[in-house]
């Protein structure tokens, strides 16, 4: 695979979108990561890409990405659809990969990319950009010292308003549309980040025409007696908001859990005390700070990231498979049938 011998990591950007442009965007504020190249499936795309942002090799086709061994790390922004073939082939070349979110259609491929990753020596961590932001370290690590007690339930959601119409990606099955993968992500990783993965799951969901999901909510129950709630829809916007509860206590985290700017942790009997993220961190730092984790990691050798275990994104992808499965959720292609609860 490839290996990091210098101070700049060079990175490499596998699709032009919305994602990849913001991701991008904060990676040339870095002083020690350099975007090198960039590929889309048509070079017109790619050429503008590279133009926008100063980026000197443009590729239309992502073999030719994922061949070029001046890449130290490939970030592979396409529709999750594609996240097996794209990670795969870079894989496959020698390249580092960070995965967007989420990292496969189902765990079937997360397995795969996986077992790639582990047998050909390279660097693979899902793109969870919450995982890596210090104010939710810091709330982890307060739970994990006990400030609130043991953990009695977790509550997460994240909505948005749309609408969207039929022929947009968000409601497209062979995009793997639907707001369980797009945003539920968020909210499952947020619990299991916190209580781990759950030993049972009860889902229902509202589904389009097109047999996607517009709205889920999902209970995971833990043998520890411990609840989460979790809740996504493309249909309205919600408090996006979280809060864990514990025998002592509670955390709140307002607007944007997954990239907070403040939490507040209540405790029996003190007055409630406020955490509050460093201002030069922002509300969407958490992709820089997740970029400077896989640069960390690869400079040190590692093959995956202890913020974002790959362990523990197989067990989320086993949750939305599950969740799936008793909604009655199924993409194309996939070969496992998909019952409704």
């Amino acid at each position: 695979m490839s290996a990091v011998t210098g101070q700049r990591v060079r990175w490499g950007i596998l699709a032009t979108g919305g994602m990849a442009a913001t991701f991008t965007a904060d990676l040339v504020d870095l002083p020690d990561a350099e975007v090198v190249a960039v590929a889309s499936r048509t070079e017109a795309s790619a050429k503008a890409f590279a133009e926008r942002f100063g980026i000197p090799r443009a590729y239309g086709g992502w073999e030719t990405l994922a061949r070029d061994e001046d890449i130290d790390v490939v970030y592979v922004a396409t529709p999750h659809s594609a996240h097996r073939t794209a990670a795969g082939l870079c894989l496959e070349a020698g390249r580092n990969v960070l995965c967007e979110k989420p990292f496969t259609l189902n765990v079937r491929e997360a397995e795969e990319l996986v077992a790639l990753a582990r047998q050909r020596g390279g660097f693979l961590m899902e793109a969870m950009w919450m995982y890596c932001n210090p104010l939710v370290r810091r709330l982890k690590s307060l739970v994990d010292e006990g400030a609130i007690g043991e953990v009695r339930s977790v509550q997460a959601d994240f909505g948005l308003a749309g609408p969207f119409p039929p022929a947009h990606r968000l409601r497209d099955p062979a995009q793997g549309g639907g707001a369980l993968l797009d945003l539920g992500v968020y909210p499952v990783s947020f619990a299991q980040l916190l209580l781990g993965e759950p030993s049972d799951i009860a889902a229902r969901a509202v589904l389009s025409d097109e047999g996607v999901d517009l709205q889920t909510g999902a209970l995971l129950t833990y043998e520890s007696g411990a609840l989460a709630s979790v809740h996504c829809s493309i249909t309205g916007g919600t408090p996006n908001s979280a809060s864990v509860t514990g025998s002592k206590g509670r955390i709140d985290v307002p607007y944007g859990f997954f990239f907070p700017d403040h939490f507040v942790l209540h405790r029996d009997g003190r007055e409630p005390r406020e955490f509050r993220a460093d201002p030069a961190d922002g509300p969407r730092a958490s992709l820089k700070h997740e970029a400077r984790e896989v640069m960390r990691a690869l400079r040190a050798g590692e093959t995956e990231s202890p913020l974002v275990p790959l362990d523990g994104t197989l067990a989320v992808m086993r949750t939305l498979d599950t969740v799936r499965d008793r909604v009655g959720v199924r993409y194309p292609g996939e070969e496992r049938a998909v019952t409704p609860a």
